[in-house]
């Protein structure tokens, strides 16, 4: 969970890391404003082992700003902070940087997860990258404060709006529902063991990045302009996650298996391009395995598919997905949120 563990000081380096998260259910009604037209919306998420990492050192003579990102093997450099391009190269780095007025030092990061993997990957490396920062300014550790930046730079930075789920098991790890009003975002743990939800669990990526900003633009423009199906699909995922909740609360995991696979039938229904015939041959090989239920992570259309099973064919699934084509991600439900040190 996310703890004050700031020392307020400036010593460098300083490391921090993320956790990044699967989406069991609820998730793109997490949209501001989408979720005001549906009154108890809530999505129910996992922190994974995952991680975003981010590393502040100084840079020799004081001087200039550096961004490295390790996972596009990418450097940018400027003589002052304000001479990076929020949309140029590593532009979510940039804005950061300009943000936090960053000087003499090089900001370096990387991601465990694959790249356009639809488990927040860039959510979790914003995290990250802000509790980095925070800690060096001397900055404010309220953890509603740094959700708040997190969230406006990366909307900045994909020039849509962003949700607003992502964040949270970033900050703070664990499995939580996350509660939606006008009131505002409430973060609720769910009491459930991680490791019997994670032994029914089997993650994948299905070699294909997917672009949730794209995805999720266009289906939050068909809720606002008033599309009556999107509005019925949002009524049943937002009633399907609240069920959820619940089941996993009494671990009730025959009826967590039935919820995550009535979620993914009306995610499904959102937009053409949710599912796709890699997807759905993945998802059928696994169904042969014994998996009784299956939906992609974040919006669709590629990335990560989770798959759910008893414990007993946990083996039979991950082998039918590799067999597929699958790329088989190691993992384990991550209790711990953002770590800086």
């Amino acid at each position: 969970m996310y703890r004050d563990r700031y020392n307020f000081g400036v010593a460098l380096p300083i490391v921090s890391s993320a956790p990044t998260r699967i989406d069991l259910a609820g998730g793109t009604i997490d949209i501001w404003p989408i979720y005001l037209f549906h009154d108890g919306a809530l999505t129910v998420n996992a922190a994974i082992s995952l991680r975003a990492h981010a590393r502040l050192d100084a840079i020799d003579g004081g001087a200039g700003v550096g961004l490295r990102s390790l996972d596009v093997d990418r450097i940018v450099t400027a003589r002052h902070w304000s001479e990076l391009d929020g949309d140029g190269e590593l532009s979510l780095l940039a804005r950061l940087a300009r943000h936090y007025q960053l000087n003499g030092v090089m900001l370096t990061t990387r991601g465990e997860s694959p790249a356009g993997a639809g488990i927040a990957g860039s959510s979790a490396l914003t995290i990250a990258i802000v509790g980095a920062l925070s800690r060096w300014t001397n900055g404010t550790t309220d953890a509603n404060h740094l959700l708040q930046v997190a969230m406006n730079v990366e909307c900045q930075t994909l020039h849509v709006p962003a949700g607003v789920q992502d964040y949270r098991p970033a900050l703070y790890g664990g499995i939580s529902a996350i509660e939606l009003g006008v009131d505002g975002i409430v973060r609720t743990p769910i009491s459930v063991d991680p490791r019997e939800l994670e032994r029914r669990i089997v993650l994948a990526y299905t070699g294909a990045p997917r672009n949730s900003g794209t995805n999720n633009w266009d289906i939050m423009k068909r809720h606002i302009d008033g599309d009556r199906h999107v509005f019925d699909c949002f009524e049943r995922i937002r009633d399907t996650a609240a069920s959820l909740r619940i089941a996993l609360e009494r671990a009730d995991w025959d009826e967590v298996g039935r919820l995550i696979a009535a979620e993914w039938e009306n995610r499904k229904r959102l937009a053409p391009g949710v599912t796709t015939p890699t997807i759905d041959d993945l998802i059928a090989r696994a169904n042969g395995a014994g998996a009784t239920a299956a939906k992609v992570c974040g919006a669709g259309g590629g990335g990560c598919l989770f798959c759910y099973g008893a414990p007993g064919r946990r083996d039979a699934i991950a082998q039918a997905l590799a067999a597929g084509g699958a790329q088989l991600l190691s993992y384990h439900i991550e209790t711990e949120g953002l770590q800086v040190g």
